[in-house]
């Protein structure tokens, strides 16, 4: 606790503090303080959250998680039903900081200039080794599509959220007591054995006879639709297959460098070291040692009280203007090896020498010449692949009878499908701006023939289609010889179901009653070995039904009978009931939790009170 005392009071650690996480602010607060469009995806308050900054958002989270799980993305992201849900999931996380925007205002909660730029500067992504990197900055604010004071409001506003979080969560205490009941509830563990009735087993030896299969069908033949069947030709175009014939020469490489070279300035430098103490009188009596030739980099690793800087004899390495704390600044040094006077500071005493200077400098174009090549490229694919678009967009718009003219704009050969429904999309296809273009959009007539080509259609990762109906089959209902078989599987899972549960509940009462206790082996069924179970163990249908049972008594197992997530009956022997403890090591970290997780109810507390009281509008779109 010394040590860690003695660290938050470190100048070094001034310099190296995280106070934010990027991500957080790309995918949060972003949504709702750049952008803007006539358009509108959500009104809180009167207040518009547009398509634009939804979507901006929505691709931050998507460009989040593809960085997260890498190829694993790729199937979640082919699954329509979850992208869909990221997207609401997105929306709804807009609302709630444009509610929270609302009420920290009504608050007058504040954040100084001064404290945006620090957190600015502290920020991980816009540094380059532990330090502020102003050119790093500049070009990840641009590609995000920020200005630098779009980007310090945003900033401003994430500032006072983080105040509001802090003040929800730095009311919550746990009393002792209270500490222990909770833990010897969520730590309990209970003693069981389990015998499983197979519903998979049952249902193979199920018999159906024709008339309810008949009546089955008759009773339920809205749910027995053939889907509507599809088949199309498209052009596919993909910006990663035109970057592949991109080429970039030397001189194009060159100018892009002469047009940018400002992009390209690394400012002046400085390296300092520090040697911190208590009070002036020992600060001092160090400068008189270092001012008769005494060694910094000694004296710092001995007597500075700063345990970060003196591991490495008191420097601080290479810093920036911008990344310059004020006493630094006041020492005013200016020359290769000064020292400075004592400098009282808010963490002590300084002492502060000037090891080396690095004049701005602009970086030369061999350093930079592969980055540059990266941008040039990619400039160049842009303008390439929105050019292709273009092209091919007129060519199909001009010849509406078929994909001949865009197949030679587009320098490419369609590709036809066979039949498929909606639930059936080839992968290729499998994106919902495509989807609802092919079963919701104008390319089907009246009579079920193609209506003309479609527009070009955008999608994630830098794809692109044009699309055109060759032939349509609509909805209609099933017959019952083609829906038999399914029905059959269904009766026959319910009859394994119902003749389950019947034996659970019989064997369950005689149990209970302590009758014929040989029945379980009379029914074919033995219980299991002891298993000792938390809440935290596997099926959670299951646990939930093992803990709602009474605590045994005098040694006499509690009986129950539950379902587990496969859908079979399971007869439970309780067995003894176990309070959960803990040490004393690991009291201090469940009080923490329960702290975390008391905070985490008040804030939820106050975001369905804010719900409550606004007034909430999602567009049809949306909705």
């Amino acid at each position: 606790m010394e040590k860690l005392r003695a660290a938050t009071n470190s100048v070094a650690l001034k310099i190296i503090i995280v106070l934010i996480i990027l991500s957080f602010i790309l995918t949060g607060v972003s949504g709702y303080l750049v952008g803007g469009a006539n358009d509108y995806a959500a009104k809180v308050n009167g207040e518009k959250i547009s398509q634009a900054k939804l979507e901006q958002a929505f691709q931050s989270e998507r460009a989040r998680m593809q960085q997260q799980l890498g190829e694993q993305f790729s199937t979640l992201a082919s699954n329509e039903s979850y992208m869909s849900k990221l997207r609401q999931q997105t929306l709804e996380q807009l609302i709630n900081n444009v509610l929270l925007n609302q009420y920290t205002q009504k608050l007058g909660l504040t954040v100084s200039d001064e404290q945006v730029k620090e957190s600015i500067r502290q920020i991980p992504y816009f540094q380059t080794d532990n330090k502020f990197d102003n050119t790093k900055y500049l070009n990840l604010i641009n590609s995000m599509g920020y200005k630098p004071d779009q980007f310090a409001q945003l900033q401003l506003q994430q500032l006072i959220l983080q105040q509001l979080l802090q003040a929800v969560g730095s009311s919550e205490f746990i009393l002792p007591m209270e500490m222990k009941k909770t833990a010897e509830l969520v730590l309990q563990q209970r003693d069981v054995r389990l015998a499983t009735i197979d519903v998979n087993a049952l249902q193979a030896h199920q018999k159906v006879t024709n008339t309810e299969l008949k009546n089955y069908y008759h009773q339920n033949k809205k749910d027995f639709i053939a889907p509507a069947e599809i088949k199309i030709s498209y052009i596919f175009m993909d910006m990663a297959e035109i970057q592949k014939k991109i080429t970039v020469s030397e001189k194009e490489i060159e100018s892009y460098y002469q047009q940018h070279k400002n992009n390209y300035i690394q400012p002046e430098r400085k390296h300092f070291s520090v040697i911190q103490l208590k009070t002036e009188k020992e600060a001092q009596a160090i400068l008189a040692e270092l001012k008769t030739g005494a060694d910094f980099a000694t004296l710092a690793k001995q007597k500075s009280v700063d345990i970060i800087s003196r591991k490495n004899g008191g420097t601080l390495g290479w810093l920036e203007a911008s990344m310059t704390l004020d006493e630094l600044k006041q020492a005013n040094l200016t020359e290769k090896g000064q020292l400075s006077d004592v400098i009282k500071s808010s963490v002590g005493y300084l002492i502060v020498r000037l090891n080396d200077i690095k004049p701005e400098q602009s970086r030369a174009f061999k350093e930079v010449r592969t980055e540059l090549l990266k941008k040039v490229q990619q400039e160049k694919t842009l303008d390439a692949y929105y050019a292709l678009q273009q092209q091919v967009s007129t060519a199909a718009a001009n010849n509406n009878d078929s994909l001949a003219s865009a197949e030679v704009a587009a320098d490419l050969q369609a590709k036809k499908t066979n039949w498929f429904t909606r639930r059936t999309v080839p992968a290729e296809l499998n994106f919902k701006p495509v989807i609802q273009a092919i079963f919701e959009g104008s390319l089907i007539g009246a009579d079920g023939a193609s209506s003309g080509n479609s527009d070009v259609i955008n999608v994630e990762g830098d794809k692109a289609f044009v699309i055109r109906v060759d032939g349509y089959t609509p909805e209609k209902p099933q017959s019952f010889d083609q829906a038999s078989s399914e029905i059959r599987e269904l009766i026959k899972r319910q009859k394994a179901e119902n003749a389950a549960r019947t034996q659970g509940e019989k064997i369950l009462a005689a149990l209970r009653q302590e009758k014929d206790i040989q029945i379980m082996k009379k029914e074919g069924l033995n219980f299991g070995k002891k298993e000792t179970l938390s809440r935290s163990s596997y099926d959670e249908m299951l646990i939930k039904t093992i803990f709602a049972l009474a605590h045994p008594q005098k040694n006499k197992p509690v009986y129950g009978l539950s379902q587990d997530s496969k859908g079979n009956f399971v007869l439970i022997e309780l067995l003894t009931v176990t309070a959960g403890k803990l040490s004393q090591d690991e009291e201090a970290s469940f009080i923490n939790k329960m702290q975390e997780a008391s905070s985490g109810m008040n804030f939820e507390a106050l975001m369905a009170n804010l719900h409550q009281q606004a007034t909430i509008k999602i567009s049809a779109t949306e909705s």
